[in-house]
């Protein structure tokens, strides 16, 4: 095989390894060939899209497959083509690297996403064509984290839900629930107050469930799915008692970030106070939370760029943390420019091609 090694891959700029809106990432591609080989072209490809796909089953021998995909970036840059008059570029024997700078667009785009039947994907691809061969590809993820949006309407005002419940042969129970507001940064407390009054002659017992909230569409139908994060209690309030109780609760730093920005997709969460009643249905209130992104994470050190390569500009590659892997520089090929800033993030007519959209995602 000529050739040995096809990669693509990129440098870390936090400890995260975790990137947004308007980040640039620096880059290479790696072609290592064992002889003289004649290229046509070598193209960077930058996406990010987003897809939904489940099937419902009506009856035994029915069934019904909903999709839908949305695209928000798909940029492209030639590296290597029409070098030459008859369109073809030769690359010596031994290891050849491409270096690729791409800036993320500053605008709203979802967050890195996966579940069983939706997913939003932010990746990096090269293709490398030859005369009568197949097109080589070669891909690698990375994670995009959003900009924490602040225009959400009620972000920051506080939330309020309010409960009465009347139990028979018992008496009646009210609840009023209070948060601070409706937004939380990662590993922040969110506290929240219930005033509980208990008319009724049995004891109840507050409990806080923190869940989240999973949303796709596609075709005119949603799918939901719900999973509990955590769950918190307090004291029972006594029968014939007003209480008011405080419960803290801290949102977990590993939590995702909520996905509000997405139209097929969307990933909500729900603060849900009830009251432990026995022998009765559980009265019960719901306020909306938003987990926003944690504060900036500190850029990595880059070492300074050496003098000798114009590769080395992109960061020295042994010394690239957190598991990306940076090929050894060995003999430069001939001097290559780095590719020029992207200007422009029009969508390609080949990503509106659905067929091979969906294949590719």
């Amino acid at each position: 095989m000529t050739i040995k090694n096809f990669s693509i891959e990129y440098d870390a700029i936090n400890s995260l390894n975790t990137f947004t809106n308007g980040d640039t990432i620096n880059g290479r591609i790696i072609v290592e060939v064992s002889k003289e080989t004649t290229i046509q072209s070598l193209i960077f490809i930058a996406k990010g899209k987003a897809r939904v796909c489940w099937t419902e089953h009506y009856g035994q021998h029915h069934h019904h497959v909903y999709w839908a995909d949305e695209k928000y970036y798909d940029v492209k840059h030639h590296i290597l083509r029409e070098a030459r008059q008859d369109g073809t570029e030769v690359i010596g024997k031994g290891r050849h690297v491409f270096p690729f700078s791409f800036k993320i667009p500053d605008r709203k785009i979802p967050s890195s996403f996966k579940a069983s039947i939706g997913k939003i994907v932010h990746k990096l691809t090269a293709e490398l064509k030859q005369s009568m061969r197949l097109t080589k590809k070669t891909k690698t993820h990375f994670t995009f984290v959003s900009k924490a949006d602040m225009d959400i309407p009620a972000l920051m005002e506080p939330q309020y839900g309010c409960k009465d419940k009347s139990i028979f042969a018992s008496g009646k129970i009210s609840m009023d629930v209070h948060t601070k507001r409706m937004g939380y940064k990662q590993d922040e407390a969110l506290q929240v107050t219930a005033e509980i009054s208990n008319g009724a002659t049995r004891a109840v017992k507050p409990k806080f469930t923190l869940y989240e909230k999973r949303s796709f569409f596609a075709q005119g139908r949603r799918r939901v799915c719900t999973n509990e994060i955590l769950k918190e209690k307090t004291e029972a309030v006594a029968p014939s008692s007003k209480e008011t109780v405080t419960k803290v609760i801290t949102i977990p730093r590993e939590l995702p970030p909520s996905i509000l920005n997405c139209s097929i997709i969307k990933l909500e969460y729900r603060l849900k106070v009830y009251l432990d009643i026995k022998c009765a249905s559980d009265p019960e209130i719901k306020l909306p939370i938003v987990v926003l992104p944690a504060s900036e994470v500190p850029a990595v050190k880059q070492p300074p760029a050496s003098d000798g390569l114009g590769f080395e500009a992109f960061g020295n590659p042994h010394q690239a943390p957190w598991g990306i892997m940076a090929p050894q520089q060995q003999a430069a090929p001939q001097p290559l420019d780095p590719p020029p800033p992207y200007e422009s993030y029009a969508m390609h007519p080949s990503f509106t091609d659905s067929g091979t959209y969906r294949n590719a995602l």
